[in-house]
């Protein structure tokens, strides 16, 4: 069938916004990465003589770069609902983060609804595949200090070690807050075929919109992050109701990440915008560390049963387009979550002309050596 005039002038307009957003995500990396790394490399002094203001600065850069992608998709009107508990009351806490993965977009989703949070997007740390270290942003998480963990088998035990060493060396020194991982391991549509003959093989559930979870980088994380019991209670959890200030992980953010038609967006359309507006939902429940088991087959049972949860949690909202309301309540309630354009203006702004700045400064001593 012959393409219109009118359906070919919406094809040439979506090629070309694509592009031009396309050459607006260059140029914005082009100056704001580079400019994040000198600003660092100029601070070292200050990294030596005070290294909790180094860090914090460090963060409030690392969050504003962060914003910055986070406009990509919010000025294409792709934006995000909330439901479930409000972690915005446990944002000043440690906390760990678990997360179903189904695409690319899932990161720049959480990177987006994470922003009004606080102070967690500067302090959080990142669990995430090994390829990313050489992407454009890897050399801004290698300074941050996030780890890229190596899949498959033949890696997976000095990977733990090295996760293990990697948070005893950077999480409190940096003063991280949140860590945030991916315990499926891998994307749904890679993982689903093996995860269900895993299941059928073990009489475990069958599960269709996420994949049985992996425990080793739960497990190391609570086994290291976790803070001495006191008093036959771990640090957290009533601790933070009565008001004490306690030390180490004290929550277990448990978030299921939901696309409409079960289409999850990657990180092509989140920079190109071609895909049509569209609304993410996502769903947060919070757990007191001290109710999460220690023991490595309670806690695989455990981390099992937050994916059945999320397995019954995603089944509800692709039939009626919502999440279920929490148990003994009639109605759930949802929160738009939203971003200043203000606010994403001035960033990118602040980018463009560090960049500049950085330029003329280089040109200057270009002519004064030589």
């Amino acid at each position: 069938m012959a393409m219109t005039l009118e359906q070919a002038q919406r094809v040439g307009y979506t090629c070309l916004k694509a592009l031009l957003r396309f050459a607006f995500m260059v140029a914005n990396n082009l100056v704001a990465i580079p400019s994040y790394v000198l600003y660092l490399i100029v601070l070292q002094p200050l990294r030596i003589l005070d290294s909790k203001s180094f860090w914090y600065i460090e963060g409030v850069l690392f969050k504003w770069l962060l914003a910055m992608v986070a406009s990509w998709g919010w000025w294409a009107g792709y934006t995000v609902v909330e439901w479930g508990d409000d972690v915005k009351a446990v944002s000043e806490d440690e906390a760990m983060v678990l997360v179903n993965h189904q695409a690319t977009g899932d990161v720049c989703t959480l990177m987006m609804c994470l922003q009004d949070k606080g102070t967690v997007v500067r302090q959080m740390m990142w669990l995430m595949d090994h390829i990313f270290k050489y992407t454009n942003f890897g050399i801004v998480s290698l300074i941050h200090g996030d780890f890229f963990i190596r899949q498959g088998r033949a890696h997976r035990d000095q990977q733990l070690v090295l996760l293990k060493d990697h948070l005893e060396k950077y999480y409190r020194s940096r003063n991280r807050k949140w860590i945030v991982l991916f315990p499926e391991g891998g994307f749904l549509r890679k993982r689903r075929e093996t995860s269900q003959a895993f299941a059928k093989k073990n009489n475990l559930p069958f599960l269709k919109h996420v994949t049985l979870p992996r425990l080793g980088a739960t497990q190391v994380i609570l086994k290291t992050l976790v803070a001495p019991q006191e008093n036959g209670t771990p640090s957290g959890g009533d601790a933070v109701r009565k008001g004490s200030k306690a030390k180490g992980l004290q929550w277990v953010i448990d978030t299921t990440i939901a696309y409409p038609k079960a289409e999850p967006i990657d990180i092509q359309t989140w920079i190109l915008g071609y895909r049509q507006p569209m609304v993410t939902h996502v769903h947060y429940r919070i757990f007191p560390v001290k109710d999460v088991p220690a023991e490595p087959e309670a806690l695989t049972n455990w981390l099992y049963q937050r994916f059945i949860e999320k397995e019954d949690l995603l089944t509800h909202f692709y039939e009626t387009g919502a999440f279920p309301p929490p148990q003994g309540q009639t109605k759930a309630i949802s929160r738009e979550m939203t971003l200043s354009n203000l606010w994403l203006v001035a960033i990118q702004s602040f980018a463009f002309l560090s960049g500049g700045m950085w330029y003329c400064l280089f040109q200057y001593l270009y002519h004064c050596l030589f």
